[in-house]
């Protein structure tokens, strides 16, 4: 890939340090404009460096110092009262002075950023020439000094070109002209400082970290959402072919007047940094069709959206732009009208700014075609799931601030994402202090902890643009172990049950090798893009159990809903005992009735909707004696009455016990006393699944009284017993303590089908 040479400014300039001294680089040099110099003869200066490319003139506007002064002020670097050397008053948090653009403000910016770099080179500068002691400047007045003297030297020491129009002020040309009747010594002091410290050049002088995020601001690529509100993606190729441009595949293959696709996102083009101007000419910038924004910034909204549900809203926290703004509601409204759904609710929590804060963000929101945007003055952590506003809210899009450590041009992002200028003395030397990080990770941390308590949110999407793992994976995973306590120590663990879900990002960087399995998102800056890191925090769903028939069954039965009905288990002791009492009491109460009755239990239950039906039956047929011969002759005489209707009775038993596929069980027993139920089966009944639903009745006990039985004289003598035969054809008698089944066809008994008696339910 062909890198751009461009930087666009001095701030963005880069050299290589070599280890040759520049001792040889010093010598005389001529100062083409005659200048009072009342310190001294010393004419020694450095030759004048290559003039930085892209720079059209020599200077700034008076307004530009001016603004630029007091950030370095609010800004500087302040030392103890032992090692200060220059003394820069005690006002800080200035308010900033007003500009008439942001390009102005940018180079402001620009500039009290590098002076921060360079701070304690420019005060050996002017402590080592004398300037400090010997100029009656205030103190107020240093910081002033320190940015208008780095962009002399910055210059060559050469005047600088003004302009007919240009606005004056007063203290700036003061500061202008000291330093103009000074420059021959300030330039011999810089030379001295570069031979001390074998230096090339004073880039040399800056830490690892600054060197090489100088060098790769310079050569980052321009990165441009389309505006779905506004415009398409056919529409913006169109355009661009149209104008000259042609689209190549991938990153490493972009020369000249090309462009290609985002390998991660789908809506972001790439262009190299020197066609901003071509772009321009399109007119896609000015109509708001094309979008110029860091990457960084548009991977949160692409996660929002692929996680964003039906029907569902966006809830937006942190510290974003509204261009950051208008890309996410721009995605979620065009996902939902492709697939005919309505637009989905972006809100925004604007607590942390101004009112003229507010009105600049819903410009720009208005100026992109938004209409689906709501601001939320109210604090985050004052909010809750209750809030009728955030009903609907599903997803969580969370970028807290950070210490942008991941991002190379830090000045640029700040002012464009609405960062934290307060930040810029940290970058620019590379690293942020232990105090002002552990306050961003304490904010941080407190921040994605009230985001998980929401009961409605699904998803989490946690970014920031920070290198440091105390920003990223350290507060994510924190976050799922205290939500994790939390839930517990309220007793409802499906409250809070979040995991850390895979990045939508399933592209590499680079696009071979395989895909991404790690579940962070993490893009190292580069010299093609700055860096970031994305985490999603998905909320799991609740389990669902799948429990077999059976265990549905004795779940019911446990709760006494079902009575038992369909359970295949063998009675306990306590249930024998309970259903022993039950059937004594009633055959007491049946004292009166014949020796030999027959009692026929059966149940049965049909669950509507289901598949399948259990049907469960048992019949007892019990013998009992009586001692008295009067109610022998009783039990004969009322038994001769009924032998017909026993008989009846006993056929439709058959045909009813057919037509529901129910095998009858009688259990014939002789006792005395009570009566008890028959021993549990070797086995469990085998429900009977149905191929199809039929209706069926449930069958209800019915008792059966039987005549009185004679046995025929072929069968052995018993305490002398005689008797007739009955209208049962039985084959055999098997004696009182044998159970054998009726045969359904002829209501016989035979050998071959005696089974063991069943439970009773």
């Amino acid at each position: 890939m062909v890198k751009n040479k461009s930087t666009g400014g001095r701030a963005s300039r880069s050299s290589t340090c070599k280890t040759k001294k520049p001792g040889s680089q010093i010598e005389s040099s001529k100062d083409p404009t005659p200048v009072d110099d009342p310190a001294g003869s010393d004419t020694a200066s450095v030759s004048p460096e290559p003039q930085t490319p892209g720079q059209s003139q020599l200077g700034f506007p008076d307004r530009v110092y001016l603004l630029a002064s007091v950030i370095f002020q609010n800004n500087h670097l302040e030392k103890s009262a032992a090692h200060r050397l220059v003394n820069y008053g005690n006002q800080r948090g200035l308010l900033l002075p007003k500009v008439k653009d942001e390009e102005m403000q940018r180079t402001a910016f620009e500039l009290a950023f590098n002076t921060l770099k360079y701070q304690e080179l420019l005060e050996d500068i002017v402590i080592d020439s004398g300037f400090y002691l010997t100029q009656p400047l205030p103190q107020d007045q240093m910081s002033l000094v320190g940015v208008m003297l780095y962009d002399f030297q910055d210059r060559k020491f050469l005047p600088r070109e003004r302009q007919g129009d240009e606005e004056i002020i007063r203290e700036v040309r003061d500061v202008e002209n000291y330093l103009l009747r000074f420059k021959t010594k300030l330039a011999a002091s810089l030379a001295r400082c570069r031979i001390k410290h074998d230096l090339l050049s004073i880039e040399c002088i800056l830490p690892e970290s600054v060197k090489t995020m100088q060098e790769r601001s310079s050569s980052l690529l321009l990165y441009a959402w389309i505006n779905m509100l506004k415009s398409s993606l056919d529409e913006v190729l169109s355009v661009l072919k149209s104008a000259g441009f042609s689209q190549v595949k991938s990153i490493g293959q972009l020369e000249g007047q090309t462009f290609c696709q985002d390998p991660h996102c789908g809506d972001i083009l790439v262009f190299p940094a020197q066609l901003k101007a071509q772009l321009y000419s399109t007119k896609l910038l000015s109509d708001h069709k094309l979008i110029i924004q860091d990457k960084s910034c548009s991977l949160g909204p692409n996660a929002v959206c692929s996680l964003l549900p039906e029907e569902g809203g966006v809830l937006m926290v942190g510290c974003f732009s509204g261009l950051t703004v208008s890309h996410t509601a721009s995605l979620i409204a065009e996902k939902h009208k492709a697939e005919g759904n309505n637009q989905p609710t972006l809100y925004v929590c604007v607590s942390d700014r101004t009112d003229a804060q507010r009105e600049e963000l819903q410009q720009a929101v208005t100026a992109m075609g938004c209409k689906n945007v709501k601001l939320i003055p109210e604090d985050f952590q004052s909010l809750d799931g209750s809030d009728k506003r955030l009903q609907k809210v599903r997803v969580i899009l969370l970028t807290p601030k950070c210490s942008v450590s991941a991002v190379s041009n830090p000045v640029e992002f700040i002012l464009q994402e609405n960062g934290d200028t307060d930040l810029l003395q940290d970058l620019s030397q590379g690293s942020i202090a232990q105090s002002k990080l552990e306050a961003l990770v304490a904010q941080q941390r407190k921040d994605i902890d009230h985001a998980l308590k929401f009961p409605k949110v699904l998803a989490v999407v946690y970014s920031t643009c920070s290198s440091y793992p105390e920003e990223n994976a350290e507060v994510v995973s924190r976050a799922l172990e205290q939500a994790n306590a939390y839930s517990e120590q309220e007793g409802d663990p499906k409250q809070v049950n979040f995991r850390l879900s895979p990045s939508p990002f399933s592209i590499p960087h680079h696009a071979e090798g395989p895909e991404e399995t790690d579940p962070f998102f993490m893009l190292e800056p580069s010299e093609e893009s700055n860096g970031c890191f994305l985490a999603v925090l998905h909320r799991e769903p609740e389990p669902v159990v799948k429990e077999a028939p059976h265990e549905v069954l004795d779940r019911a039965n446990a709760k006494g809903i079902l009575d038992r009905i369909g359970s295949n288990h063998q009675l306990t002791k306590k249930d024998q005992h309970g259903h022993t009492i039950r059937m004594t009491k009633t055959t007491h109460a049946r004292n009166s009735q014949p020796n030999l009755s027959v009692s026929i239990q059966s149940k049965n239950q049909e669950t509507k909707g289901s598949n399948s039906t259990t049907l469960c039956g048992h019949q007892e047929f019990t013998n009992r004696r009586q001692s008295t011969q009067g109610t022998a002759k009783a039990v004969r005489l009322r038994a001769s009455k009924n032998t017909e209707s026993s008989s009846f009775s006993s056929s439709k038993l058959e045909n009813s016990t057919s037509k529901k596929s129910i095998t009858p069980v009688f259990n014939i027993t002789t006792s005395t006393t009570t009566l008890t139920p028959a021993a549990p089966p070797s086995t469990p009944l085998t429900p009977v699944v149905r191929p199809r639903r039929v209706p069926q009745e449930v069958l209800k006990p019915v008792v059966l009284v039987l005549p009185p039985v004679h046995f025929p004289s072929f069968f052995p003598p018993q305490n002398n017993r005689t008797g007739f035969t009955p209208n049962f054809n039985y084959n055999k008698w098997r004696g009182p303590t044998q159970t054998v089944p009726l045969s359904r066809s002829s209501g016989s008994l035979s050998k071959d089908a005696m089974v063991k008696p069943r439970p009773l339910f």
